[in-house]
């Protein structure tokens, strides 16, 4: 690997930034925007170095030695990026959610649909299992994308932990939603609450499952982009293709819950034609935005190329 310089760095905290907003909207994945950022594989290398062998690194031959071992200017950077992401964009995004849905979706929705076009064309190689495998994964995420999120809210630390880690997953995978795991094990709003009201118990719960989640997974996956890499990449095609119903921007409720400030929000929806929708469709400044996302990941793909 070359030498990285300030202005490297820079661009890694904005692709961290860009994983942070993404991770922040239920429905669209982090590990989407790592993959076609260029990032993915050195990402999981990254954390999948964070073992014994670390460890004994930094008993042997002091920190600096460990730090160079982790990677750990290149996850600085990036984790920095996404977590002020978090903290800058989360209320923004949630207010783009409530008043303009129709318009974010449509940004997002041509941005995925452009790296399934980018990831597929990583795969050197097709075969019977190649569309086998496509085909489930599309199915699978797309099954996800129909479930029921659980009405009642469970809050306690186990679950939290557990939750931490099961997020985490989805956030590293492309094409799974991270933030839309926790709507449906009922977990997004307790764990924004925690955060909103500096819960330290909760949030080091759900920090803590997230660390193991992170640690167990990303060697996994390590392991099938060594062994199985075309596979890998025709599976998270799949995750791709079917996590585009979460993210299709026209719906229709078909129920409604109440939520903690009494107030009707969507419960279960159904990706509908934009004819079909009842109200202002927004085609043409949609049809622009996705125009925009689709773009956006041809001139990231172009950069990358450089």
């Amino acid at each position: 690997m070359n030498k990285r310089t300030t202005k490297d760095y820079i661009f890694l905290a904005l692709k961290g930034m860009a994983m942070g907003a993404a991770d922040v909207v239920p429905g669209v994945s982090g590990g989407t925007i790592a993959f076609i950022s260029g990032i993915y594989e050195e990402l999981l290398q990254s954390i999948s170095n964070i073992n014994i062998d670390l460890l004994k690194t930094l008993q042997k031959e002091g920190f600096g030695k460990a730090w160079k071992q982790l990677n750990g200017n290149f996850l600085l950077a990036l984790f920095s990026g996404i977590f002020v992401s978090i903290l800058s964009l989360a209320k923004g995004i949630s207010w783009l959610l409530d008043n303009h849905p129709i318009l974010l979706w449509s940004f997002f929705f041509g941005l995925v649909l452009a790296s399934v076009i980018y990831i597929a064309k990583q795969v050197t190689k097709w075969n019977i299992i190649s569309i086998v495998l496509l085909l489930l994964g599309t199915i699978l995420a797309y099954y996800i994308t129909t479930l029921d999120p659980l009405v009642s809210e469970n809050s306690s630390l186990g679950f939290m932990f557990l939750a931490g880690a099961i997020a985490i997953c989805a956030m590293i995978l492309p094409g799974i939603s991270g933030s839309f795991i926790l709507v449906l094990l009922g977990a997004y709003k307790p764990i924004l609450n925690a955060i909103n009201n500096r819960n330290l118990l909760t949030i080091t719960a759900v920090g803590l499952g997230a660390i193991v989640g992170l640690l167990s997974f990303s060697k996994i996956l390590k392991w099938l982009f060594a062994n199985h890499k075309n596979y890998t990449l025709v599976a998270l095609t799949g995750f791709i293709i079917g996590s585009l119903n979460k993210i299709w921007p026209w719906k229709e409720v078909l129920t409604y819950r109440t939520n903690s400030h009494g107030e009707q929000v969507p419960f279960k929806e159904l990706s509908i034609s934009p004819l079909s929708f009842e109200g202002d469709p927004q085609l043409l400044p949609a049809t622009i935005l996705a125009i925009v996302g689709f773009s956006l990941i041809l001139l990231l793909e172009k950069l990358a190329t450089k």
